[in-house]
């Protein structure tokens, strides 16, 4: 997996849930302190840090700064995460207290109710048993470990029981068809392959391996119709992966995907047609751009479904009657709802839906209602579903924006420009309101990944910036970014990194030659990948931003492929290079943010957790350490009881008022 496939910097501080690892979503009195659990007002009015934090160089917060923020940090979101299969009722995720927890609504617009009341992190792979609904399983890891372990909740009961060892990483569980067994990869064997294993989620005791396998990258993605066979993704690189099916009583795997010499090729996202005869999946076989495909297993050939769209297919869900293809296209960073009919391929045209972005497409066992979450920059994430046959849409859940009007937040601008080499560049330029006069100050922010993408949503408090300080947000999309096709993701693999840091050398040009913003008040931040990039900006560009803040970013990616948690090396070495030859060793400890740290001149704020596997703490500690010698000012902030970003609503709360903090300090008064 890459290291964040999003925009990081900014979920990280949202108030809600979102489909992988990510959160979205104060009054000086009492008022605060109920809202903020963990975090105290004390006599001298300022807000003390959660006991969890470990805070250096940061200025003491002030009370009168949570009041300031306050209404940009109360909305919610809400995502689907599962259709009852017999009723017309829905699980899903939003939080009320301190992470995301999960709710039952019994109908559109029902009052949310209640299920977990988990302490610790937000839930994933959450999905009801398929045939009764009796009750679901979800996937949960523990201060941030990156180890989670799968878990039975019964309905009636609201008993909640494992179903793995309580230490390995385990994947989230796949439904057979009769619904009697889940298979998930497991790393107990080894800490570092990720084996298949199944288990009868009712009888616990019935775990057993299935198949051991080498690498950490293997995936299973469904169950033949009769249960006799498992497809399973082996993932190589982002560029490279295969497809196997896999015998479920036996465990002996057979290749159906080509291994021909020729050019990478990625498989995703695959489904057993109903008959069994071949499965759907997403490719970007013989193709610039990743699109729907079906594989005949008797011809062996592949019929492309989506050829005239001309951008990477997200994610699609084939309806449980065979008939439908639900399908969403990531399309120039924006992404739209597609329905194609199955036997004829034909588009039908979708209208009556709301504006905004659809993720999480689930059809309901009725076959005819297709439900999914849909944000906006104006609106939070809420559930919905499509009626298919009607036309109709309803919306289940109806998430609370704060004491706010969301409706008037700004709309990102697509913007494009030309890097060092002649190719074009683009990402999304989010402006301030017309009452602030003249040139503003801008805060850029690099997704992670690197093979992510940032794409519009609702940015939370994020709009405080915009709205309250004037400052324009500018989210590139730079070379080695998804979505642009196989060739644009591979042109910062190994040897080509640099060539990203000049990309956003030349934004700096870009930004220049605008009016409308001012290129003496830069501020460069992103997390995982784009904390790294951050680094490497602070490192190149030091002369042409104000400052820096870096959010679990690797400052060295030959010790962060040495320290990254196994099950990720290898992966992460097809993307990087690998740190064990000595060329790609010398290369990658030249372009290192920790060996070029005497060049960090402008203030910079650094953000980890102690639990972090994929981006270990000793990256962000080094660099710490390293920057502190130049005498520039160096925060640092560090949370015990987190891993690959704040989840928990203490920390993130006091995380974002340090680092308004921050922006205020050296990015408004440069």
């Amino acid at each position: 997996m890459p290291l964040a496939t999003k925009s990081l910097s900014l979920l990280i501080w949202r108030g809600s849930s979102q489909t992988t690892v990510i959160v979205r979503t104060l009054l000086l009195s009492a008022v605060l302190l109920l809202l903020l659990p963990g975090a105290v007002l004390t006599q001298t009015n300022e807000i003390a840090p959660p006991a969890s934090l470990v805070v250096e160089g940061i200025p003491k917060v002030p009370a009168s700064l949570a009041a300031e923020v306050g209404r940009y940090t109360k909305s919610r979101a809400a995502e689907l995460l599962s259709w009852h299969p017999v009723r017309r009722e829905m699980l899903i995720a939003t939080r009320f207290g301190n992470t995301s927890q999960i709710h039952l609504v019994k109908s559109p617009g029902a009052a949310r109710r209640q299920l977990t009341f988990l302490d610790d992190r937000p839930t994933r792979g959450v999905s009801y048993q398929p045939t009764a609904g009796n009750y679901f399983i979800f996937s949960k890891d523990t201060g941030g470990d990156q180890n989670y372990q799968n878990y039975r909740f019964d309905l009636p009961s609201g008993t909640i029981t494992i179903l793995t060892d309580g230490q390995s990483k385990n994947s989230p569980g796949i439904w057979s068809s009769d619904g009697d067994r889940i298979v998930y990869t497991s790393t107990r064997r080894t800490g570092k392959d990720t084996d298949l294993y199944i288990v009868d989620p009712l009888n616990p005791g019935s775990d057993r391996i299935l198949a051991e396998l080498q690498g950490g990258g293997w995936t299973p993605l469904d169950w033949s119709p009769d249960d006799r066979q498992i497809l399973v993704q082996e993932t190589i690189s982002i560029n490279e992966s295969h497809l196997w099916l896999l015998d479920a009583a036996s465990g002996v795997k057979t290749l159906i995907t080509p291994k021909d010499g020729g050019e990478k090729t990625s498989y995703s996202d695959g489904h057993f047609r109903k008959d069994g005869k071949g499965v759907y999946v997403v490719t970007d076989r013989e193709s610039e751009f990743k699109r729907l495909a079906f594989f005949d297993f008797a011809t062996r050939q592949f019929k492309f479904l989506t050829t005239h769209i001309k951008w990477d297919v997200n994610e699609f869900a084939p309806s449980p009657d065979a008939r439908l293809l639900a399908i969403v296209t990531n399309e120039d960073g924006m992404t739209v709802l597609h329905l194609l009919d199955a036997v004829t391929g034909k588009e039908r045209t979708l209208t009556g839906l709301p504006a905004g972005g659809v993720i999480g497409i689930h059809w309901h066992r009725n076959s005819k209602e297709l439900g999914f979450s849909l944000d906006s920059a104006r609106f939070p994430a809420d559930a919905y579903s499509l009626d298919t046959e009607s036309g109709r849409v309803d919306r289940w859940t109806f998430s609370e924006t704060g004491p706010i009007n969301t409706e008037n937040f700004v709309e990102p601008e697509l913007i494009r420009w030309k890097s060092f080499d002649g190719r074009t560049i683009s990402g999304f330029l989010y402006r301030p309101p017309a009452r602030f006069s003249g040139r503003r100050p801008v805060i850029v922010d690099i997704h992670g990944g690197p093979e992510g993408q940032f794409q519009p949503y609702f940015l939370s408090q994020y709009n405080f910036y915009l709205n309250e300080l004037g400052v324009a947000l500018l989210m590139p999309n730079i070379r080695g970014s998804s979505g642009y096709g196989k060739s644009f993701l591979k042109l910062d693999d190994a040897l080509l990194r640099e060539n990203a840091y000049r990309d956003l050398g030349s934004l700096l040009d870009w930004i220049k030659t605008r009016t409308d913003l001012d290129p003496d008040r830069v501020m460069v931040t992103g997390v995982s990948y784009g904390g790294f990039m951050a680094l490497g900006v602070a490192t190149r560009y030091a002369d042409r931003i104000c400052c820096a803040v870096d959010v679990v970013g690797p400052s060295n990616l030959v010790t962060f492929l040495e320290h990254t948690a196994g099950y990720r090396q290898d992966l992460r070495r097809v993307e990087y290079g690998d740190e064990r030859d000595p060329k790609m060793r010398a290369f990658l400890q030249q372009i290192s943010p920790l060996t070029n740290a005497s060049k960090i001149t402008k203030p910079l704020f650094v953000i980890q957790g102690q639990n972090d596997p994929i981006v270990p703490p000793s990256e962000s500690e080094q660099i710490v350490k390293a920057a502190r010698e130049n005498g520039a000012p160096v925060w640092y902030l560090m949370a015990k009881d987190e891993g690959h970003g704040f989840f928990k609503r203490p920390n993130a709360d006091y995380a974002f008022y340090s680092t308004v903090l921050f922006v205020k300090q050296f990015l408004l008064k440069p």
